[in-house]
This record gives structure tokens, sequence and C-alpha cells, in this order.
């Protein structure tokens, strides 16, 4: 008995949604059926539900083919990233060319004005080398000292001495501003050292030369390495974003990435900084201070 009441409940519940009413539009004047269409409950979901469908269907479209999804959190992809970052560096050397140019200008009509002493013009610091291949005259006292300074240590043996620092005359630039995590250990293989740092806080190279690699690694992510005149050989790894290519020439203090955290050995942004010496690991921290 309990089974015959819930067939028949069933076929109540499917009969009730599958029963088609009928709607009817009607002249207000003449009372004439204008218009009619039968509709069922069930039939009345289904068009709903493709009409659900069909709305986000079209929504998704629009914010994926369309610059609209550029303004959603999350959509920036990596290019515009790229682009922004780039951006951000012309405008930099942009205003800092105006500034330099507005300097000189302001020297040469000081000069042709007359208020301002050729030798007193400021001199502008930039990141470029300047040409100290000039020669200033020499007084009879100051040629006299030399003689005499060249002739007292011509048997001063202490010259000869083959144990002066490789890095004697040089200096190193600090790569990033941040805190030293980790420290160099050659017996573990860790042939440089953590810098913990700001993410995309600037990387500058640590000496002149010129860019022989760029890449990605996946263990230390995007690197760049840099080979030096003097036989050293500087490498920065797990960079957010490489700023120079190879065969790029760069002085030192230039920037040449951003902090990162990229590649599976990244725990955190930092830069991973070594320093070789032909051919050799060194520890960085015994020529620069950080």
């Amino acid at each position: 008995m309990a089974k015959k009441q819930r067939n028949k409940a069933k076929k109540s519940f499917w009969h009730r949604i599958r029963f088609k009413y009928k709607l009817s539009f009607f002249n207000e004047t003449t009372l004439e059926e204008v218009w009619s269409f039968h509709l069922s409950q069930l039939s009345a979901f289904v068009s709903l539900a493709l009409f659900a469908f069909f709305l986000i269907g079209i929504t998704s479209f629009i914010i994926i083919k369309t610059p609209i999804r550029n303004y959603l959190p999350g959509y920036l992809d990596v290019e515009i990233r790229k682009d922004i970052v780039q951006n951000a560096l012309r405008a930099d050397s942009l205003e800092r060319m105006v500034t330099i140019q507005t300097l000189y200008l302001n020297n040469v009509a000081g000069i042709l004005a007359g208020t301002i002493p050729v030798d007193s013009i400021n001199k502008i610091d930039s990141l470029a080398q300047t040409d100290a291949n000039f020669e200033i005259p020499r007084s009879e006292a100051e040629t006299e000292f030399l003689r005499t300074l060249e002739e007292e240590e011509k048997y001063n043996l202490t010259v000869l001495n083959s144990s002066a620092s490789i890095a004697d005359g040089l200096f190193f630039y600090k790569p990033v501003n941040g805190i030293v995590s980790s420290v160099y250990e050659a017996d573990i293989r860790h042939y440089g050292i953590d810098i913990a740092a700001e993410p995309k806080e600037s990387v500058m190279a640590t000496l002149d030369g010129v860019v022989v690699f760029t890449g990605f690694d996946p263990n230390f992510g995007n690197i760049i390495q840099i080979q030096h005149k003097n036989g050293f050989l500087s490498i920065y790894k797990h960079n957010e974003l490489i700023l120079k290519q190879p065969g790029d020439q760069v002085v030192a203090g230039e920037a040449i990435a951003l902090v990162g955290n990229t590649g599976s050995l990244s725990t955190g942004p930092h830069l991973h900084f070594e320093l070789w010496y032909k051919g050799l690991p060194v520890n960085p921290e015994e020529y620069i201070v950080f």
C-alpha cells in the first residue's frame, strides 16, 4: 500500500511539472486573443537555465577576448607587467637625462653670459665612465721629487711582493640593498651569498663588464652573468626580470635586473650573488661590504 502511494506521488509530481499551462494575450478593447503559447514548469526551468548559461558564456567571452580583463584582479598578464616595468625605467632614465641636459645648458648659458668661470663648472655625476687620459703639467719641484723618489725606491725589494690582493685598485659595488641571509660555503657547494631584499629592488652590476649570459634555470630562475676585464665573473640568480641582453656593455652600479623569487630553490625574494676569479669561486664578502 505504501509503495503504491509513493508511485502515485511520483507520478503526480512529474504530471504537475510537465502539465502545460496556456498563456494568452488579449486585445483590451475587443477581447480578441492576439497571441498565446503553452508552457510547463519543466520547460520554463529549462528555458531559464539555458538563458543563464548563455549569459554566463557571453560574459566570459567578453572578459577573456577583450581588454576588459586587464581591469580585473589577477588578469594582468606577464607581458603587460613587463611593459609597465620597462616604461617606468624609461621614464626614470628620461627624467635623469632631462636633468643632465638642463644643467649642461645652464652651465653653457652661464659661460656665454660671463657669470660662471670656466673652471667652476659643475661636473655631472653619471653612470658613464669618464676618460681620465689627460696630462697635468708638472712643476719643477714635482719633477725633482719624483726623480728622487724613483732613485730611493730603485732597490726596494718590497715592490716585488707578489702577495698583493687580486682586487687592488678595484671598487666593487654592492649588487643590491638588503641583508645577507646565507653566507658563502664552498664545502656544501654554495658558491655565493644570499641577500634578502625587497621584491623588484634594482640589482646592480658590481664592476664594469660585458653581459655574457642571460637565461632561465628551473632551480635558480632568471640568471644574468657579467664578465669583467680583470678576470672576475659575477653571477646574479633568482631575478624577477632581466634588464640586459648578452653583449650589452654595463658599468659598475648600473641596474641590470630586478630582485625576484624565481626558481625552485628560492624561498623568498632575494638575490643569490656569486663572484668568480679566473674560473674559481671566491667569497664575495672578502671584496664587498654588505
